[in-house]
């Protein structure tokens, strides 16, 4: 197979796994290097892309001979963003920390404050820069293999709403001001959605998500991070209603969660087309995950087998539909681990 024959049929398996027409998938970690940390400041955009495009020679070229399931992606390594990128559209100032991620300062506190903010048009903020960067990369790869974009990293809507007013007000509002924090959720959704389509619109439907690395046909992946603060009732209240929206709007949802979700995960079966979740919270075993979702829904919890691949399948429950990693220090280790999880998987 030639290099857009071996994407197009992890793509598929990609397909046939979100389908329920597939049981497992793997992914090796092999030579694998993120981008530094100052690359992300604006300043330094275009050492970003450049970073970017050395790392995604480095993926195509395992791909002669690493047959995972991995599905190239060139803006992998350095998405060009944080967490920070839809706050910061509201008005939120961004600060940069010299060893990690940049993140935005609360803009709001009261209700009256966020009352008053206004929905921006995406074009007329930094999004509009992001976007170029990513037709950029694109453009200068020229055609070459069929790999897909990965999406930025996304917040849903209430998650981006409590960057934007400052938590220690954000939640009692909840109580005290329900449909304040609505509100605020409604604009940030529209703006989120208008975004949204113009990516797609751009980049075409299908994707990698921001984390962990899967491959999407259609949807959108986000991460939803402020649940573990909140109760059940206040779950189907303020966070369930946007994530139905956003499933069913764009064909299919995947959730990333790092808070103790445990006590949502009944609501979490109410989401149509949910494609994967993938935990990042300890507060549970693993296994208990898989179980709970084994008749619903893929899951993708990283590094579950990644020391002992033998002992972790024993342990997976029946029914159960799992993404694994496995990471390989040289390079015959990873053709070994490749032969082991291809059994495993019964590829």
């Amino acid at each position: 197979m030639n290099i857009n024959e071996k994407i197009n049929a992890r793509k598929q398996r990609w397909t046939e796994f979100l389908e329920n027409k597939r049981r497992h998938l793997f992914l090796v970690h092999y030579n694998e290097c993120g981008a530094p940390k100052h690359l992300f400041r604006r300043e330094n955009r275009r050492e970003l892309l450049e970073h970017t495009k050395r790392e995604y020679a480095k993926v195509l070229s395992n791909l002669e001979w690493l047959d995972d399931d991995r599905v190239p992606c060139p803006n992998g390594i350095g998405v060009f963003t944080g967490t920070e990128i839809f706050a910061e559209a509201f008005g939120c100032k961004v600060h940069y920390p010299e060893d990690n991620m940049p993140f935005a300062l609360p803009l709001v506190q009261t209700a009256a404050e966020a009352a008053r903010l206004k929905t921006p048009d995406w074009s007329a903020t930094p999004l509009h820069d992001l976007m170029e960067d990513v037709a950029n990369l694109r453009a200068e790869l020229g055609n070459g293999a069929d790999y897909a974009l990965k999406l930025p990293d996304m917040q849903t809507p209430m998650g981006i709403s409590a960057l934007i007013w400052e938590k220690i007000d954000f939640f009692p509002a909840m109580i005290e001001e329900p449909e304040a924090v609505k509100e605020l959720s409604r604009k940030v959704k529209g703006f989120l959605f208008s975004f949204l389509d113009e990516w797609f619109k751009l980049f075409g439907e299908s994707f990698i998500a921001h984390y962990p690395d899967y491959y999407m046909p259609r949807g959108v992946t986000v991460s939803e991070d402020e649940i573990g603060s909140v109760s059940p009732e206040m779950f189907y209240e303020f966070f369930l209603p946007d994530l139905v929206e956003m499933s069913q709007r764009y064909g299919g949802l995947g959730i990333h969660c790092c808070a103790d979700s445990k006590r949502h995960w009944e609501a979490f079966t109410k989401i149509p087309n949910l494609k994967l979740l993938n935990f990042g919270a300890r507060t549970f075993s693993m296994e208990e995950a898989y179980e709970f979702f084994a008749k619903h829904t893929a899951q993708y919890h990283c590094h579950y087998v990644s020391k002992d691949p033998d002992a972790a399948f024993s342990r997976l429950p029946q029914g159960a539909r799992a993404v694994f990693d496995v990471v390989a220090s040289t390079q015959d280790d990873a053709l070994r681990l490749v032969e082991k999880m291809a059994g495993l998987c019964q590829r």
